[in-house]
């Protein structure tokens, strides 16, 4: 559904991208995370043919984004992460005003529209005048505004930011449904944990390069990181954390009020010999388990150390 070969994009002397190459399949749920200014909305402007790259290739269903930008919008709906709507509009209205602009006959229009309405969970405000409506519910509101032409491939931009918990909730839930239609979705999120139930895939982007791409259990398997392990000791936190700070295995510790939690490369055995050397210093372990890795832990420790890079 999506090529990208060797993309760059250049401000002035600043390199916003930087070479990314990036194949994603028709019906897969792409999650791009990446710190702020890393190169995601970049990318996904290029894609919805809002920027025009500085060199490289970028192609949507086949259709090269520079040489038929046209054909390319037919093919997408694109949610930026900051939005304009028309307050003074109903929200019927607003839906005609985008599907009148993609050539929709009104007659279709009056069908499709209680049926994206009742999909985005919107039907009892479809009188409702824009201004008067929640930023989650304007969220959305744009979101149909999106699917009004039944586009291939979903661009969202940082779709849940801003939003309450159950505004947070409601958005996930709708894109769920979208991605059980079959709906292409390029999302990016710094709601790391909530991205991770509804991705297929993730690509991690930093200063302009693509550092890691795949699924997490993928990501994972690649990093030295294979476990964490969570840690808690009676009284002596700071001493278990100094003694296992040289340990082999033991890639990185972080210490908070749940415990020590310790990056582990090492196999079951070497959990095993860090148990008991533990016991044998004497610490007295209150737990000693092994945490899920999330996607947090992934983004963590694949963009570790890369903090001053340009």
């Amino acid at each position: 559904m999506i090529e990208i070969r060797a993309l760059s994009k250049q401000f002035g002397t600043f390199h916003a991208l930087k070479a990314i190459d990036l194949t994603i399949r028709k019906g897969t749920v792409f999650g791009f995370v990446g710190p702020n200014g890393a190169g995601k909305s970049t990318t996904m402007s290029i894609l919805a043919t809002l920027l025009a790259p500085t060199s490289g290739i970028a192609k949507v269903d086949g259709i090269d984004v520079t040489q038929n930008p046209e054909a390319v919008r037919k093919k997408i709906g694109y949610m930026p992460d900051f939005f304009g709507v028309y307050d003074r509009f109903k929200a019927t209205e607003y839906l005609h005003f985008y599907g009148a602009s993609y050539g929709i006959p009104k007659a279709e229009r009056n069908k499709l529209i209680p049926q994206l309405l009742q999909l985005v969970n919107l039907t009892d405000k479809k009188d409702a005048y824009v201004d008067t409506l929640s930023r989650g519910m304007k969220q959305r509101l744009c979101l149909a505004r999106c699917l009004v032409h039944d586009p291939d491939l979903l661009i969202l931009d940082e779709p849940a930011s801003g939003l309450d918990p159950r505004a947070r909730i409601e958005m996930r839930e709708i894109l769920k449904e979208l991605k059980e239609m079959g709906k292409t979705i390029i999302i990016s999120s710094h709601i790391l944990p909530e991205l991770a139930e509804m991705v297929d895939e993730i690509g991690v982007i930093e200063h302009g390069r693509m550092v890691a791409h795949g699924n997490v259990q993928e990501i994972q398997s690649r990093l030295r990181v294979k476990r964490i392990l969570l840690i808690r000791t009676a009284g002596r936190d700071a001493e278990a954390e100094e003694y296992m700070a040289n340990r082999p295995h033991v890639n990185r510790i972080l210490r908070d009020d749940k415990g020590i939690h310790v990056h582990f490369g090492g196999q079951d055995e070497e959990q095993s010999e860090l148990l008991h050397d533990l016991i044998g210093h004497g610490f007295r372990l209150i737990s000693f388990s092994e945490a899920q890795t999330n996607l947090e832990d992934v983004f963590l420790e694949i963009t570790r150390g890369n903090e001053g890079d340009e």
